[in-house]
């Protein structure tokens, strides 16, 4: 319950669609073990040594800026981004790190993936993973920035486009 007006506490599950989840990105890398795995951010790639120095979990409870209740689960994947002479990681080697956390803390495979990146000089930046692509004998994954978002705005803007894509005069009969 909420204490300021005794609703009942019914989050809502957000996820983002443009974003990949730690299963997707570990079934598409089971194919492709031995393949190096590259990060790529801020128009370049990740450097060969990169470490993986952090992979935590969390569940979020929250209000959004309308008031609404909002719940989600994340995983966390921290990138070092470093030049050690070396090449980049395998994507076995990724994916074993992946299951050696999953036996520690347990992962919901599900959950929204966010990648930190830093050269440990500069402050980390938070990323969203796209769906990973083969080019030039790697495994390439393309992080952008995590905007932050008006979680009221970007649900009226989606039924909107929904309410459009219905109603639309190329839509037929409405199907209000």
């Amino acid at each position: 319950m909420l204490a300021s007006d005794n609703r009942e506490f019914d989050p809502v599950i957000t996820a983002d669609p443009r974003d990949i989840t730690m299963a997707g990105l570990l079934d598409f890398l089971a194919d492709h073990r031995e393949k190096p795995l590259v990060f790529f951010h801020e128009g370049g790639p990740v450097l060969p040594g990169y470490h993986v120095t952090e992979v935590k979990a969390g569940r979020f409870d929250a209000l959004d800026c309308g008031g609404n209740p909002e719940s989600w689960s994340e995983i966390f994947v921290q990138l070092w981004d470093v030049n050690e002479d070396r090449t980049h990681m395998p994507a076995g080697k990724f994916a074993a790190i992946i299951r050696k956390v999953t036996e520690h803390v347990g992962l919901d495979q599900a959950a929204k993936l966010t990648f930190e990146v830093s050269d440990g000089v500069r402050p980390m930046q938070l990323y969203r993973a796209a769906l990973p692509r083969l080019a030039d004998g790697a495994v390439h994954v393309a992080l952008a920035p995590r905007p932050a978002s008006c979680k009221p705005r970007d649900r009226w803007l989606e039924e909107e486009k929904k309410a459009k894509a219905c109603c639309g005069p190329s839509a037929g009969p409405c199907c209000g």
